[in-house]
C-alpha cells in the first residue's frame, strides 16, 4: 500500500449509504479514510452502509471492513494498518484537532437543513447535496440529484436545490417511504428483507403505529430503540419483491462517490503542481 496516500487523510461525516459509498470507494482506492456520525443515527438502508457498526462494533460493505473504534488514541494505528475504516461518534472537533485531515467531505446529506460553514476547516472541503455552495461553506460541491450531472463537481456556485419525487420503482415513489408522523422512541422487530403487505404494522414510535405503505421488501429501515424527531424517514419499501436491491452500493451512491474522487484527484494534482512550482 502506498505510504503518501494512507497519509493522506480523509474524514467523511455521515454513515448513510451515499456516506458509506464516498468512504468505501476513496479506502479502495489507498487513502486514509475516518468516519463521523452521530451517536445513534437513523439510516434506514443500512445493509447499503457502514452504519450498523455503530451498534455491532463493525459492519462489512462490499468487501471493505467498518469498525467502531472509541478511543481517538488508536486512531493512528487503524490509519496505519489500513485494514478497515475507523468509525467514530466522538466530539467532532476533538476528532478534527486530533486527525487533521486533509479533506472533510460532508455527506450527512441533511437535504431540509442549511449547512454550516465549513470552508475552513480542513485544505479541502466537499459537500454532497442540496444547500452546499462552492467558495462559499464549501471548497467544492458535489451534485446529488438524479440525472446528467449526479456526481459533477461544482467548483463555484450551488447545487441543485431540492426538487421533485424520488426515483420511481415499479410505479411507486414518495409512497414508498414512511417518515415519522410525530417524535419518539422508534420500535421495531422486523429488519431489511422483511417481505410485507398493503398496511401491515411493522413499527411503532412510542404509542403510534406505523405501517407498510405498500406490499414490497424492507429496504431500509431505522434501528429498533432509536429516538427519531418529527419528519424523519424511518421505513422504506422496495415493491420489486424478489429483484429488490437491498445490499451493497447502488448506483447513485456510486456515481457520488466517483464524483468525490475526482474532487480530491485533481486537488491532490493542483497541490502538487504548487508545490513544484514552488520548488523551482
Amino acid at each position: 500500500m502506498n505510504r503518501e496516500k494512507i497519509d493522506f487523510r480523509v474524514l467523511v461525516r455521515g454513515s448513510n449509504d451515499v456516506a458509506s459509498a464516498v468512504a468505501h470507494r476513496l479506502f479502495g482506492a489507498g487513502y486514509g479514510v475516518v468516519i463521523h456520525d452521530d451517536l445513534k443515527p437513523t439510516t434506514t438502508r443500512r445493509k447499503m452502509a457502514f452504519t450498523d457498526a455503530l451498534y455491532d462494533g463493525e459492519a462489512m460493505l462490499e468487501g471493505i471492513l467498518a469498525k467502531k473504534i472509541d478511543s481517538l488514541s488508536s486512531l493512528r494505528i487503524s490509519l496505519i494498518s489500513h485494514e478497515y475504516i475507523p468509525i467514530l461518534t466522538n466530539d467532532f472537533y476533538r476528532l478534527l484537532e486530533k486527525l487533521r485531515p486533509q479533506v472533510i467531505v460532508d455527506a450527512r446529506m441533511r437535504k431540509h437543513t442549511k449547512p454550516s460553514r465549513q470552508i475552513h476547516l480542513a485544505p479541502l472541503t466537499i459537500g454532497l447535496g442540496p444547500n452546499f455552495s462552492a467558495g462559499v461553506n464549501v471548497r467544492v460541491a458535489i451534485e446529488t440529484l438524479r440525472g446528467d450531472d449526479l456526481g459533477k463537481l461544482i467548483t463555484q456556485g450551488a447545487t441543485s436545490r431540492l426538487t421533485g419525487e424520488p426515483v420511481s420503482i415499479a410505479g411507486h415513489a414518495r409512497d414508498r417511504y414512511v417518515y415519522a408522523p410525530s417524535g419518539g422512541k422508534f420500535s421495531t422487530s422486523h429488519t431489511i428483507g422483511d417481505e410485507v403487505v398493503l398496511g401491515q404494522e411493522i413499527a411503532n414510535i412510542d404509542s403510534t403505529p406505523l405501517f407498510a405503505p405498500i406490499a414490497g421488501v424492507i429496504r431500509g429501515i431505522t434501528r429498533d430503540d432509536i429516538p427519531v424527531v418529527l419528519h424523519t424517514k424511518v421505513i422504506e419499501i422496495d415493491p420489486r419483491g424478489e429483484n429488490a436491491q437491498i445490499t451493497g452500493i447502488g448506483e447513485r451512491p456510486a456515481r457520488i462517490a466517483e464524483g468525490v474522487l475526482i474532487a480530491l484527484q485533481r486537488w491532490e494534482k493542483d497541490a502538487d503542481l504548487i508545490t513544484v512550482s514552488k520548488a523551482k
